[in-house]
């Protein structure tokens, strides 16, 4: 291959040429050009599409209100569908739910708790496994 020597070559001189003495008053005819626009304004509101966006915006945002407050609602449990879940739940044992109660918890479910005498000698009479009973 044979070696390409710029030096060597001859130029091509670019087919444009800038007049003489072209950038000398350069900035000043830009600054004059530009003081002699006027921009018209036009205000905002004044504009008829602007009014009819603001409008149909204002209208979905109303419509979206009440789709968003029935996200919002949470569906409240009742115990039976609670109490139903935990047990059918085979990697949830009581261990673990004692350890989520708090003080307040407990004291609730000693409330509520109240045990007949007879009910009490019923259930350890009928249960076959009344050593695991007592061990917990």
């Amino acid at each position: 291959m044979k070696a390409f020597k710029l030096e060597n070559e001859p130029k091509i001189k670019s087919g444009f040429k800038t007049p003489d003495h072209y950038f000398d008053g350069f900035s000043a005819k830009v600054l004059q050009q530009i003081s002699e626009r006027e921009v018209k304004v036009i205000p905002i509101y004044k504009r008829k599409e602007v009014i009819a966006m603001l409008a149909a915006a204002v209208v979905v945002v109303a419509l979206m209100i009440p789709v968003v407050n029935s996200y919002n609602k949470t569906k409240e449990l009742d115990e039976a569908t609670l109490e139903t879940y935990l047990s059918y739940q085979s990697n949830i044992n009581q261990y673990d739910l004692i350890r989520e109660l708090d003080t307040k918890d407990i004291e609730e479910i000693n409330k509520n708790v109240v045990l007949e005498q007879e009910t009490l000698e019923d259930v350890l009479s009928s249960n076959p496994n009344i050593e695991n009973l007592i061990s917990e």
